[in-house]
């Protein structure tokens, strides 16, 4: 018990948690926007991968920090619009399309990686983004150096919860984007687009998405390699269900899963001889199925998820 108290009221292993949090935090925006509009977007772990590759990559050939995020996002982008295409223009399946961008977005990574850089045989490093201590508040007791010593990343994922929330429930916009994910055949009647609008949001969500992947070659680490974004595009989807679709309760359901696996971390690290790792390991991931359980039942999703949208459709 006093190894629980200890780590629980560690500065340290929350300033973890935020941090394991973030690339979760920008995943679970962009999907929450791509079916906040009625479309499921399984491609997010290979966007994850293009977004970390492409970053990283960009960075590696002198862009820039701030250069890498956006050719990141606009990867991301580009795979958003392909998977927007086949989904609501075509009105294939969104779960057989995403599952087919996944696997592109995957190999294109890797295969861009092998080509640019046949010859090295660990990868190249690159100056990653720095934690920044804001004068007087990092000062503050606790919650200065869990909260306000965390990369600039950190800060633009934490901002933009509470853009995605003021637009979608405070702008003519969020309301259109909501009501074409609920009743896509009031939005035409009003005279949109509901393609239009299912479009812009697959790209947009994607585009934050792949900031998820950039945060972890850019922020995280200081370098791209296979294997690295380990399941993190899936554990977006179930947030979220847990999240009801909505901004804030998807902050805290990234800042939960962040706490669970920091701590499985630091349990491990106190207890490890006794248990084995595959436990600790498993320990998130199971705490997660169990808060996805007690809430999903109760999610009020968004009524025309998965439903493709014909012009002049009525129901």
């Amino acid at each position: 018990m006093d190894v629980l108290l200890d780590i629980f009221a560690s500065a340290n292993f929350w300033a973890a948690a935020i941090r394991i949090a973030t690339p979760l935090i920008f995943g679970v925006l962009g999907a929450l926007i791509c079916e906040r509009a009625g479309v499921l977007n399984l491609g997010i772990e290979g966007i994850f991968v293009a977004g970390a590759m492409a970053g990283w990559l960009a960075v590696y050939l002198g862009a820039g920090l701030w250069g890498g995020v956006l050719i990141a996002a606009l990867a991301g982008a580009l795979f958003g619009l392909l998977h927007a295409f086949l989904t609501v223009i075509l009105g294939l399946s969104q779960h057989v399309s995403g599952i087919g961008i996944t696997l592109l977005a995957t190999s294109a990574s890797y295969f861009t990686y092998r080509t640019t850089l046949p010859d090295v045989s660990s990868p190249p490093r690159i100056a990653p983004f720095q934690p920044i201590a804001v004068p007087g508040l990092s000062d503050l007791p606790f919650i200065g150096p869990a909260l306000f010593q965390q990369t600039l990343l950190t800060w633009l994922a934490l901002v933009l919860v509470a853009i995605v929330a003021f637009v979608l429930y405070r702008t003519p916009l969020g309301l259109a984007i909501r009501a074409v994910g609920d009743n896509p055949a009031s939005v035409e009647a009003q005279g949109l687009s509901v393609r239009g609008l299912r479009i812009g949001a697959v790209v947009i969500g994607s585009a934050l998405m792949a900031l998820g992947g950039a945060f972890l070659t850019m922020s995280a680490f200081d370098a791209f390699f296979f294997g690295m974004v380990n399941g993190r595009g899936w554990i977006c989807i179930a947030l979220v269900v847990f999240a009801s679709w909505q901004p804030g309760k998807a902050l805290l359901g990234a800042l939960l899963f962040g706490a669970f696996d920091a701590f499985q971390i630091r349990l491990q690290a106190e207890i490890g001889q006794v248990v084995p790792g595959q436990v600790f390991l498993m320990m998130p991931y199971l705490l997660s199925i169990l808060a996805l359980v007690l809430v999903a039942r109760k999610a009020d999703y968004p009524r025309a998820l998965l439903q493709p949208w014909t012009k002049g459709q009525r129901h």
